[in-house]
């Protein structure tokens, strides 16, 4: 636990919104050092977990293996928490994230929330301005502007961020990186990306049908959270249809390009795309995401803005998939789930998974004969949340921190945002904006349901 008063916090958190930025005074000190003084057994961090159905229910668990768990929070206790609820039978519980942190903010020193996409931001802020360390499931907003907003408050207050995207943390982005930096395949020019999402109802005739009544124990209203909609409950959205929206989730692209563009896009230090186009597309409309979608990407700069040859990324969902490229090898096939083939000037590099776990040149011939470097990057002990863990109690920040993992998420936001707008786009992302469209900012930053709102940090 920190050495903050629950007056001190609370004096802290009003200075924020008064403010409209964090306050100095919302940490007295490094997190990492109220940590590292807590007084919980063993010196484990005390952790508070929000959203424990579905993939929390496995985020729960590794946590635990780490950390002590003070608290629960999920809308639906009854639904698929249920499980996490059960192994935890005598730690509190909420439904409301706002009660949990109001009664027991004083009790723990970070959170891990896996939750919908439209409810990351304001949790996740929540917890930014109160000083707990985040673990945050992918991707980290809905929207480019909480992208931006979560990246600033995770600067301006000093803790240990992490987002969800298991792949980061394993061996085969670390071999991806060596590969490239020691000419394996020449220069890359162009990463072509393929999944089997969304494996859930997505497309122009999905239709919401309320039910009669909101479940009991069902906090419809939490769930809800900040979209400035008057959305009746349907089980159609809840519990594990909402990626389809564009207002609570991301489609297929929000579900799983944080995942796959992770590995090539932090072996080139890629900064934000020059343009971004729509190669095709299934009808949709401005509630529901497609079904199937082919999106291309064209970098021309790195992350500090020195200028490369183009690197292209071309996506696509819902099964579509790349011809089978001659060097994979006669009678072999590409894995329908996932996939990612990175082209270079000298040759091509196949995974098959949407962590890169398997990596191989193709042809055979070309893995067998490439001689492969020494081990150059530092290797990840266990998944992410370990990785975050550790970081805490180190002082450090691990590899998916907010200051990365906002600019990951806003390249993938960045097709969705071309998708919905029909035409090619052009990212000015000095000042946020797509160059002469204008009907796009309210996608880039939407507005928030009255009594949700949460006031702007400036940079």
């Amino acid at each position: 636990m920190d050495n903050l008063t629950p007056q001190s916090r609370l004096s802290s958190r009003r200075s924020f919104i008064k403010q409209s930025a964090l306050a100095a005074g919302a940490v007295a000190m490094p997190a990492f050092v109220r940590a590292q003084q807590s007084d919980s057994p063993n010196g484990r961090l005390n952790l508070a977990c929000i959203g424990v159905g579905g993939k929390g229910k496995g985020d729960v668990s590794d946590a635990a293996r780490y950390a002590n768990i003070v608290a629960l929070c999920d809308i639906d206790l009854a639904g698929d928490a249920s499980k996490t609820i059960a192994e935890h039978p005598n730690v509190p519980r909420y439904t409301d994230y706002r009660k949990l942190f109001d009664e027991m903010g004083s009790q723990f020193d970070a959170v891990t929330i896996s939750t919908p996409d439209h409810s990351h931001y304001p949790i996740a802020m929540r917890a930014l301005m109160e000083g707990k360390h985040v673990f945050l499931q992918k991707p980290l907003a809905n929207t480019i502007w909480e992208a931006r907003q979560l990246h600033l408050a995770a600067r301006q207050s000093g803790v240990v961020t992490q987002m969800g995207i298991q792949g980061h943390t394993y061996e085969g982005i670390r071999l991806l990186r060596e590969w490239i930096d020691a000419d394996a395949i020449g220069r890359v020019t162009q990463a072509r990306y393929w999944t089997n999402r969304p494996i859930w109802p997505q497309g122009i005739d999905v239709q919401w049908h309320p039910a009669e009544s909101v479940p009991d124990g069902l906090n419809w209203d939490v769930w809800k959270g900040t979209v400035p909609i008057d959305q009746p409950y349907s089980p159609d959205l809840h519990p594990k249809k909402w990626r389809a929206s564009w207002d609570y989730g991301c489609g297929a692209l929000g579900d799983i390009g944080c995942h796959l563009f992770d590995h090539v896009f932090w072996a080139l230090d890629l900064g934000y795309p020059e343009l971004v186009d729509v190669e095709s597309t299934t009808d949709f409309d401005d509630r529901i995401a497609p079904s199937h979608s082919v999106i291309r990407y064209r970098f021309t700069r790195t992350r500090t803005g020195k200028k490369i040859k183009p690197v292209e990324f071309l996506w696509s969902d819902g099964g579509l998939k790349p011809p089978v490229p001659e060097e994979l090898g006669e009678g072999r096939t590409l894995d329908p789930s996932f996939g990612q083939l990175i082209m270079g000037t000298k040759g091509k590099i196949y995974s098959p998974t949407a962590y890169c776990e398997t990596l191989r040149i193709i042809p055979e011939e070309d893995m067998r004969a490439f001689k492969r470097p020494a081990k150059s990057i530092p290797r990840v002990k266990g998944g992410p949340i370990k990785e975050w863990i550790d970081a805490i109690k180190s002082g450090t920040q691990p590899g998916a921190n907010f200051e990365y993992a906002a600019r990951l998420t806003e390249v993938v936001l960045l097709g969705n945002l071309a998708l919905r707008l029909g035409k090619p786009i052009r990212w000015d992302a000095e000042n946020m904006k797509v160059v002469g469209q204008p009907e796009a900012d309210p996608m880039i930053r939407r507005a928030y349901r009255k009594g949700w709102e949460i006031p702007e940090i400036k940079a």
